[in-house]
């Protein structure tokens, strides 16, 4: 037990209930400044986001907000190409044991898209909701829905970040959905992705289940307090701050 990181995990899971920034986003570049190994960040924490993606998993299957068909479309393309990304890290690492590095820059570079892609949904939400892709059926859609599961399934892979925000700017875009479905189709996917790529990281040993567990020792507790004062204090302007804080990190990693 580690009251430390605890404390950490009640932080970022109060400031993912108070404005909806992803986890990952705040997790995992926080894991790296305390001196955690970053495959090792990144490992632990897509196995920490698996678990609490079950939970919001189970609750919009319950209520009936999960897209089915875009969930798999997306999967087809984001499962193979994060083992794809973990697996060439692996092999990179042993090669030229300087992982530690790539991953740094990698972490940049998806915290500055990251950033980019919540503010624009801050600023752009409803504007994103009118353009002639919403419109189109499924079939039409298909290829290009692997395509984008494909692109953002391999930066999760390598960092950790991005199984909500990146994929919920292209649903937001693509997809004429209800902010509810939005949201749940955006979990769902996201559970798939951080299981398998979480499980794939743990069998490469870059797991800590112990630091996970702290982490959810905090978070979870601190979500629902996030959540319960969401209701009383503007969402937007914290978003906005978290997003250019989110910048700024992605910057100095880069």
């Amino acid at each position: 037990m580690s009251p430390g990181i605890v404390i950490m995990g009640l932080l970022v899971g109060f400031l993912v209930g108070l404005t909806g920034v992803g986890a990952a986003s705040l997790l995992t570049p926080f894991l790296v400044l305390v001196g955690v190994h970053p495959s090792v960040a990144v490992g632990t924490d897509l196995a920490y986001n698996s678990v609490t993606k079950l939970f919001g998993t189970i609750q919009h299957w319950r209520q009936k907000t999960i897209n089915v068909a875009v969930v798999k479309y997306l999967a087809i393309g984001s499962l193979p190409s994060a083992a794809l990304a973990i697996g060439l890290l692996h092999i990179y690492s042993r090669a030229f044991h300087n992982e530690e590095t790539l991953i740094k820059h990698g972490l940049g570079v998806v915290l500055i898209l990251v950033a980019i892609a919540t503010l624009i949904r801050i600023f752009f939400d409803k504007k994103l909701r009118t353009n002639r892709w919403q419109l189109k059926p499924m079939e039409q859609k298909r290829a290009l829905t692997i395509a984008i599961g494909a692109v953002f399934g391999f930066l999760v892979g390598l960092t950790s970040i991005g199984s909500g925000s990146l994929f919920a700017i292209a649903l937001l875009y693509l997809y004429r959905m209800s902010g509810a479905e939005l949201v749940g189709t955006d979990i769902a996917h996201a559970l798939l992705l951080a299981t398998t790529a979480g499980a794939l990281n743990a069998g490469l040993g870059n797991v800590n289940y112990m630091l996970a567990l702290n982490l959810l020792l905090g978070s979870i507790p601190g979500v629902l307090i996030g959540s319960r004062l969401s209701a009383k204090v503007p969402s937007r302007p914290l978003r906005t701050v978290m997003s250019v804080l989110i910048l700024i990190s992605g910057v100095k990693l880069v």
